[in-house]
C-alpha cells in the first residue's frame, strides 16, 4: 500500500484538480491500494473534499490551526496507514502522470529510501514540456518523490524550521548520512502545474538564501563548508536581481548570518557529501565518457546548479575547461539538477545533429535510463 500526503492552503480549486489525476490513476493493485492524506495549513478557504476517489482510494483532511510550511507533510507521514511503505509527497498542484511508477517503487533496492520523479511543468518548447528545476542526483524535490514511510520517520521528517524551500535538502542529507540512497527514476513521472498564486519573490529568495546557509552550515565538510556558503550567496543575489527580489535577499542573508551559530554542525564525510553535491555523479558520468573518447578541452554549456562540481570533475581527469566562443573537443552540460540536465541534453543533442559537436551530460541519469534519454556521452 502508499499514502499519498498533500499539504494545501487556499487553493481549494487546484487540490480538486489533483485528486481527480490521482483517482484517473486506478484503484493501484499494484500498490496493493492507496489513500490519500491531505493537510490543511490553516486555509482561510477550504474544499470540501470527497471522503473516497475513484478505484476505492480512501481521504482523509487534517486541518491545521496554524500554516506550519513543509513540517505539515509530517503531520500527514504520521497519520498514515502502518501498512503503506512508501510515501508519495505531492503538492496540491502536482500528480503523478501515469500509475507506471508504482511497478519502479516495487522493484527499488532496499537501500534506497527516496525515489525522485521527473517532474514537468505546463510550460511547452517545441511542443515538448519544460521540466521542473531544482534537486540534485541524490536530492528530491518536495512536489514529487516518494519516501519509504519507515526511513522518513527515523530520519525525523522535515525540519520545521525550514518552513518551505530547501527542507527537501535537509530531509536528503539525514538520510544519506543514515547510510541510504536516493535514486531518480525516469519512470516516476509528475506534472506540476505550479499554481502562481500565493507565490511572493521576495519571501522564497529569503527562504532560498537563508535555508541553504543553513544545509551548508550543517552538514559541509570543514573544507567545504566556507566555499559552499560563499557559493550560496553569489546564486541566490543572481536569482534576486534577475527576480528583482533583492530586499528578501538582503533579510535572508541576515537572517542567515544571525542563525548560523544555532545550526548543529553535523559533517558529511567527504564521500558522503561528493554523493549530497552531486560531486560523484559528475566524476562518474564524465569519467565513463572520457575513457569512451579522450577529449582534451571543454566547453561549459547550460550552467545551473552545482556547475562548479562539474568544473572539478573535468579538472581531475586533466580536461581544459575553456571559455565559451573558443575551439573545444566538447561541450559539458553543467548542470546537476535532473530536469534542467534533461531539458539541455535534449536541446544539445538536436544542436550534435546539426553541427557534429559532442555533447557530454554529467549524470547518468537512473539506475535504468530509456534510450530516448539517454545522458551517457
Amino acid at each position: 500500500m502508499l499514502t499519498y500526503v498533500i499539504p494545501t492552503r487556499n487553493r481549494p480549486r487546484r487540490l480538486l484538480d489533483t485528486l481527480a489525476e490521482i483517482a484517473r490513476l486506478g484503484p493501484h493493485k499494484a500498490s496493493g491500494g492507496a489513500e490519500v492524506i491531505v493537510i490543511d495549513n490553516a486555509s482561510d478557504e477550504r474544499a470540501v473534499l470527497p471522503t473516497r476517489l475513484e478505484g476505492d482510494i480512501l481521504v482523509r483532511e487534517i486541518r491545521l490551526t496554524t500554516n506550519i510550511g513543509a513540517a505539515a507533510r509530517n503531520q500527514g507521514v504520521h497519520a498514515a496507514s502502518t501498512r503503506s511503505e512508501w510515501i508519495v509527497m505531492l503538492d496540491d498542484d502536482s500528480y503523478p502522470v501515469d500509475a507506471s511508477f508504482l511497478h519502479a517503487l516495487n522493484a527499488t533496492p532496499p537501500e534506497v529510501a527516496a525515489v525522485s520523479a521527473d517532474i514537468s511543468l505546463p510550460k511547452r518548447i517545441a511542443g515538448v514540456h519544460m521540466r521542473e528545476s531544482g534537486g540534485l542526483p541524490e536530492v528530491f524535490i518536495g512536489c514529487g518523490v516518494a519516501i519509504r514511510r519507515r526511513a522518513f520517520l527515523d530520519a525525523g521528517g522535515y525540519d520545521p524550521a525550514f518552513s518551505y524551500y530547501v527542507e527537501e535538502y535537509d530531509l536528503a542529507a539525514k538520510l544519506l548520512m543514515q547510510g541510504q540512497r536516493v535514486r531518480f527514476d525516469p519512470r516516476f513521472r509528475v506534472r506540476h502545474a505550479k499554481d502562481s498564486r500565493n507565490r511572493n519573490m521576495n519571501l522564497i529568495v529569503e527562504r532560498l538564501i537563508r535555508n541553504n546557509s543553513w544545509v551548508a552550515q550543517r552538514y559541509a565538510p570543514d573544507d567545504s563548508r566556507m566555499r559552499e556558503l560563499r557559493g550560496n550567496r553569489a546564486r541566490y543575489r543572481a536569482i534576486a536581481e534577475k527576480e528583482n527580489a533583492l530586499q528578501g535577499y538582503a533579510k535572508g542573508l541576515l537572517e542567515a548570518r544571525a542563525t548560523m551559530r544555532s545550526q548543529r554542525r553535523t559533517p558529511m564525510d567527504e564521500a558522503t557529501w561528493a554523493r549530497f553535491t552531486g560531486l560523484a555523479a559528475a566524476r562518474d558520468a564524465l569519467a565513463e565518457a572520457y575513457a569512451r573518447q579522450v577529449f582534451e578541452t571543454a566547453t561549459l554549456v547550460d550552467e545551473g546548479k552545482n556547475a562548479w562540481a562539474v568544473r572539478v570533475a573535468l579538472e581531475e581527469l586533466g580536461v581544459r575547461v575553456v571559455p565559451q566562443g573558443e575551439p573545444a573537443q566538447a561541450e559539458v552540460i553543467a548542470t546537476l539538477s535532473p530536469g534542467p540536465l534533461l531539458d539541455a541534453w535534449a536541446r544539445r543533442r538536436l544542436l550534435h545533429r546539426a553541427h557534429g559537436v559532442r555533447i557530454i551530460a554529467p549524470w547518468r541519469i537512473g539506475m535504468s535510463t530509456p534510450r530516448r534519454i539517454r545522458t551517457a556521452a
